[in-house]
């Protein structure tokens, strides 16, 4: 990276810990690297660890002493305090208290402003480390207040569902990031903390998500039957919108398998349900923030793709393309690249090479876009090596990764 990357870098990881866009610069990079600034501010540090996923200490950076700043863990627990309002975290501040503090719904209410806070920074950003470790600290701090306060039957199941909810936003941000070794770590215990809360619903989301990485891993027996344990769930009974959600995936799922049949008819099953859902009914966050028309389609082109369906693939990419909301700024880079896709199985090169281009090169550098532009640029070449439209392709590869990497 440059100076400037850097510090953009650094300045996103320090509004996902804190709320507030970091005032990193040029200069602040030139320091570091000159050895001018020996020990950044806590919060800069945490913010490194996540841009380089690896210790200050590793950087080269000289530790000052407690005396010249906070620790890292005096930062968590000030942050936290003051998002709780003083109250959430209070546990925190002491293991020695003289009697349990009584843990209510303000706190619970405090913990779900928090997940919506993951939630907004995943559609924003999406895999990043930073996420996924934000949202594993925060289950902890809910685990914290589960084990040092007290509180009636309700609320502590209401406390293991929300340490589920950020395990599960953890497990996503792994599975988008293509860290499959940590997110399978995390669906083990937010599926425990998720049982334990007898939530459904986040039960339902963390046993989809647990089909969408077996999905990505190429396993689409393990991926059909863990996606048959959210389908099953009551509250796919109940709602027909997580019905809808359950069946759109599967439909991604038997894309791999090539049986076109099954996509087509769990489709119809995604939309039908779809149609019936009401959409004044109160559900949690997570899947009205990101479920509509636009993803139901945005699954229909990833199994259509998988089961080589180019023009049915490419219909559907239109359609998301046009409906998806103007914040999901990575699920639309993923649905345009595959869209490049789709045109390109058609033989389309021109258009296909037009459509990879389109992609804004900051979104470029997310994981998953990265590895599906990619495979596209590969396939272009086993399709046409040396043609214009290869050629074009890998100049514009060539040059904009360089200035981004």
């Amino acid at each position: 990276m440059t100076k400037a990357e850097l510090a953009r870098e650094m300045n996103a990881e320090v509004k996902i810990l804190t709320g507030r866009l970091g005032t990193v610069s040029e200069r602040t990079v030139h320091n570091w690297l000159t050895g001018q600034t020996r020990w950044p501010p806590a919060k800069i540090r945490l913010a490194l660890t996540a841009v380089f996923n690896c210790t200050p200490e590793e950087l080269g950076f000289v530790p000052m002493g407690r005396a010249h700043g906070a620790t890292e863990e005096d930062v968590r627990r000030r942050d936290f305090i003051a998002a709780a309002g003083g109250t959430a975290a209070a546990a925190l501040t002491s293991t020695a208290a003289a009697a349990p503090r009584r843990i209510g719904i303000t706190d619970i209410q405090q913990l779900q402003i928090r997940f919506a806070e993951v939630i907004t920074s995943d559609h924003r950003h999406g895999g990043r480390l930073s996420i996924e470790n934000r949202a594993g600290q925060l289950a902890d701090e809910a685990l914290v207040l589960q084990e040092h306060g007290t509180a009636t039957q309700r609320i502590r199941a209401q406390l293991y569902a929300s340490a589920a909810s950020f395990m599960s936003s953890a497990m996503w941000a792994a599975i988008d990031g293509r860290r499959f070794d940590a997110a399978l770590r995390h669906h083990q215990k937010a599926a425990s903390l998720a049982a334990m809360s007898g939530d459904s619903s986040i039960q339902f989301r963390i046993w989809s998500h647990a089909g969408s990485l077996y999905r990505h891993l190429g396993r689409p027996g393990d991926a059909l039957a863990a996606n048959d344990v959210a389908r099953n769930l009551p509250i796919a009974r109940r709602d027909p919108l997580f019905a809808s959600l359950g069946h759109a995936r599967h439909a991604a799922i038997h894309g791999l398998t090539g049986d076109t049949n099954a996509v087509r008819r769990s489709l119809g099953h995604a939309q039908e349900a779809l149609d019936r859902a009401d959409p004044t009914a109160s559900r949690p966050l997570w899947i009205v923030a990101f479920y509509d028309q636009s993803e139901l389609d945005s699954l229909a082109l990833a199994a259509y793709l998988s089961a080589g369906s180019w023009e049915d693939a490419e219909a559907r990419a239109h359609r998301s393309i046009a409906l998806r909301r103007g914040a999901m700024q990575r699920s639309r880079a993923i649905t345009t690249v595959r869209l490049a896709h789709a045109q390109l199985g058609q033989g389309d090169l021109e258009p296909a090479v037009a459509t990879a281009m389109s992609v804004p090169a900051e979104v470029s550098a997310h994981p998953r876009v990265t590895g599906m532009l990619t495979a596209f640029g590969t396939k272009l070449h086993d399709l046409a090596a040396g043609s214009n439209p290869a050629r074009t392709w890998a100049e514009y590869a060539h040059d904009t990764w360089r200035t981004t990497a």
